[in-house]
Formats: structure tokens, sequence, C-alpha cells
């Protein structure tokens, strides 16, 4: 993706997912790079924090809402195409500070293998994306079990 990437974005990153309500079918997006973190990758060198870590947050937080709409406005879509999936965050340390990571879920029937393709991304289950990134094979692990739980 080729796009400005919005200033709210330097220390927050999204998930893209989807949950098929009648199948369990999971599937994560990925963009043409690789990455499944949106709307860029984590930097080299970046780990998932421990679960139970506690991170002191800078006294202006961004709401996890803000961040989907701006995510809705940089890839084209519409406003309630996708939705905070609400309690997960997670922390990633990074050699610039902590990233705080959040998950949207896409409010669709069906995968959205489509509408991804024209961004370069793709639709991908988890046993697609093995070989990423230890940090993102977390976040994904930890996303995976949030929504085999909820």
């Amino acid at each position: 993706m080729n796009i400005a990437v919005p200033e709210v974005f330097a220390r927050h990153r999204l998930l893209l997912m989807y949950k098929g309500d009648i199948s369990a079918l999971t599937m994560f997006a990925q963009q043409a790079a690789g990455s499944v973190c949106f709307p860029q990758s984590l930097p080299p060198l970046s780990s998932a924090l421990d679960e139970d870590a506690t991170v002191e947050e800078s006294k202006v937080v961004i709401h996890p809402a803000t961040l989907v709409s701006a995510i809705n406005r940089m890839l084209g879509f519409d406003n309630d195409l996708l939705y905070v999936e609400a309690g997960y965050q997670e922390y990633v340390d990074t050699p610039r500070g902590i990233v705080t990571v959040y998950m949207a879920r896409f409010k669709l029937l069906d995968p959205p293998h489509r509408l991804m393709q024209p961004l370069g991304c793709h639709m991908r289950t988890l046993p697609e994306l093995r070989g990423r990134p230890p940090a993102e094979m977390e976040l994904l692990r930890r996303a995976y079990t949030k929504m085999m739980e909820g």
C-alpha cells in the first residue's frame, strides 16, 4: 500500500480479521509485502510483550474506533465495514518504543477476498501465515485465541 499513513498510526497498528458467523472460518488480512499489521508493518526486532505485562499509557490515549475510522478512509471502505473487536489490545516492544495493536473485524457474511485484492492484500488463514516475524505470529496467535474463546 502506497498511501500516506496518518500520524495516529505512529504508535498503533491494526490487525484486520474476518470470522464467519456460521462456519467460524477465521482469516487475517495480509499486505502485499507480507505484514499483517495495518497500515504498516512493525519495525524489525519488534517483540510482543507478555500478555500480563503492564504498560504505562501516555496521557493522550487514542480510542481504537478512531484507528478503525482512519483505516476505513485509507483503504476506501464504507465507514461501517470494519468494527473494533472489543477486548483485543496487545503491546509490542519496538526499537522506536511501545506500539499498541488492536483488532478490527470485517462486518461481512463472506470473506472479503475481492475487496482486498485491488489493494494488493489477501485474506489468509493462520496456517497460511506461518513464517511471519515472531512478533506478528504472537499477535495472530493471541487474536485467534481471543476469537475462538469469545
